[in-house]
């Protein structure tokens, strides 16, 4: 079996495990929502990763499939939110939840599943239990910290790199690293190991969050599923334009300061002006060889692993494949 025979396996295995889970139940206001988010698909990259980890660490990924669900159905609760927050017309290629109901329905269906998360866990025996819901409570709230840092600095005007970073760490990274840390929990693994294994998850997720700010700007709509150029048109203080103000000339740089202090109703010039500095100024290139940075680093937490070779080989390839999207 190829490494990406052995991918399409898990993301089966999740898919079926999903659906046994998703029945109709009442109220149909609340629920519909819920089956509908996660009914769209997606990569399923994080429930994958902790099937995967497991499976690595010698476990059975049959066993960590309520807790790959848990992150699932969480991940989905804060894009529900997010996408409430940001007014996002667009999830996957569809219709978001608030723009399909409407936003007291996203808010009461997201909380829904934030519950739903926990309740997933709740079949393991408590000495694997405990772990997980420590490690999960933790994750959640860092998760919120990154949501209100990324809401900060819409208004601010002076973020640094490091503080980008910071945000991203929490608002993507660290859910990443938690279900991976979770699969390793589960398959009894090392402190140690399991503590690796959740630096290579945080250093892919963050590596992953600058591709996706990079694919905002850049990307092709039908591939991306998002509304391209969403956060421009948000004035969202992305690494592109930290580094963009880093090394623009003057004219450009007060330039895309305006343009991020204003909303245009022809916002398609705005995102049109503010690519063009991107790319001439040296951001892209920037951004290109800050996600290459942050990729290696999540390999060479590899090295440390107690497993076997080819299972590193295994995560190798993961990461390279999440990090060849093109889109």
């Amino acid at each position: 079996m190829t490494n990406s025979d052995a991918i399409e396996r898990y993301r089966k295995m999740f898919n079926s495990h999903l659906e046994s889970k998703l029945i109709p139940k009442d109220p149909n206001n609340l629920y519909e929502p819920i089956s509908y988010i996660l009914g769209l698909g997606g990569k399923r990259m994080r429930p994958v990763l902790t099937l995967m980890t497991t499976d690595l660490f010698g476990g059975n990924p049959s066993d960590a499939l309520n807790a790959a669900l848990a992150i699932e159905v969480f991940h989905n609760f804060s894009l529900v939110h997010d996408d409430i927050m940001d007014d996002a017309p667009l999830r996957r290629g569809k219709i978001t939840v608030h723009e399909k109901w409407d936003i007291n329905t996203g808010i009461l269906s997201g909380d829904a599943m934030l519950i739903n998360a926990y309740q997933y866990l709740e079949d393991y025996p408590p000495e694997v239990f405990k772990p997980l819901t420590i490690l999960f409570s933790k994750t959640a709230v860092e998760v919120c910290e990154g949501q209100q840092y990324d809401v900060d600095f819409e208004t601010r005007d002076d973020v640094t790199i490091p503080e980008y970073l910071k945000m991203i760490e929490y608002k993507t990274a660290v859910l990443v690293a938690c279900a991976m840390k979770m699969g390793a929990i589960l398959a009894g693994a090392s402190e140690e190991d399991a503590q690796s294994i959740y630096e290579f998850g945080q250093n892919l997720g963050i590596a992953f969050q600058l591709q996706d700010d990079y694919l905002d700007a850049f990307g092709d709509p039908k591939s991306f599923g998002k509304q391209v150029g969403g956060d421009i048109i948000e004035n969202k203080k992305t690494f592109l334009y930290l580094k963009a103000l880093e090394f623009a000339p003057k004219e450009d740089k007060e330039g895309l300061m305006h343009l991020y202090s204003i909303q245009p109703e022809d916002s398609n010039t705005k995102v049109d002006t503010v690519k063009t500095i991107f790319e001439e100024s040296g951001a892209v290139e920037a951004a290109r060889m800050e996600i290459e940075s942050y990729t290696q680093k999540a390999f060479a937490t590899l090295e440390s692993l107690n497993i076997p070779e080819k299972n590193k080989e295994l995560l190798k390839v993961f990461g390279n494949k999440l990090m060849q999207r093109t889109v």
